[in-house]
């Protein structure tokens, strides 16, 4: 035998309220015989109606019936892209990828310009932005940063199809960076990209697979992880 589980019935009873006292009654007396041959502590009882012959537990309830989540379904945060586009090369670039140096204590990489836009005054090949690339514990303690300046609200249009999100902050030194004269103010992207166990064998170079569509993350899913472990507010879209 793998598991024993104890339904409590209440027959005796015709009224459809349930009656906590009840079960608890119930459950002492049959504790009482179960001593016997099972530890009654890893015994879970479930109250059920035998006017309805429902389950009285809420469908969003847990109860201990020694399952366990599939921890191949868990949703992490890959990786974390800050970004600030300056949109031209020079000091002011330069100062920006300071900004992030301090920051996340990595170097970052300059981005180029893919086209030239004469009204911007952008050539092809320009560097005009910066951005760095954090991981693991680091990624969510600026996550956290950025999250509590935004004051944890967020859009749906902020969330893709895939299940990533971004946003933005307008001032760095919100951050808790200590604002610098020489290097002035900036804003900040941040984009968000989750993930599951499993997702790395789509980034292998050899023998490459192809994540399921059931093990892919939806905009739904990655909406309901931001609001159970950030405590998340979700804003309608404009």
């Amino acid at each position: 035998m793998k598991q024993l589980i104890v339904t409590v019935n209440k027959m005796d009873i015709t009224e459809p309220p349930y009656s906590s006292t009840c079960f608890e009654e119930i459950s002492k007396e049959v504790k009482a015989y179960i001593k016997i041959s099972y530890n009654s502590q890893t015994v879970p009882f479930m109250p059920i109606s035998g006017w309805h012959g429902d389950n009285i537990l809420e469908p969003g309830s847990k109860q201990d019936q020694g399952e366990k989540e599939n921890p191949m379904r868990e949703l992490r945060i890959r990786k974390l892209c800050l970004n600030i586009c300056v949109g031209e090369s020079g000091d002011r670039l330069t100062r920006a990828a300071k900004v992030l140096e301090q920051l996340t204590g990595q170097t970052p990489v300059f981005s180029k310009a893919r086209y030239t836009v004469r009204s911007f005054g952008i050539r092809r090949n320009e560097k005009i932005a910066v951005h760095c690339t954090v991981r693991g514990a680091k990624a969510e303690e600026i996550l956290e940063k950025g999250l509590k300046v935004r004051e944890y609200e967020l859009r749906k249009n902020n969330f893709s199809d895939t299940g990533n999100f971004g946003f933005g902050i307008q001032e760095h030194i919100d951050l808790g960076i200590k604002y610098d004269p020489s290097i002035g103010i900036y804003g900040l992207d941040f984009y968000v990209v989750l993930g599951r166990p499993g997702f790395s064998i789509a980034d292998k170079k050899r023998r490459t697979g192809c994540i399921g569509a059931k093990h892919r993350i939806s905009k739904e899913e990655a909406m309901r992880w931001f609001q159970q472990k950030y405590d998340g507010i979700i804003l309608p879209g404009k």
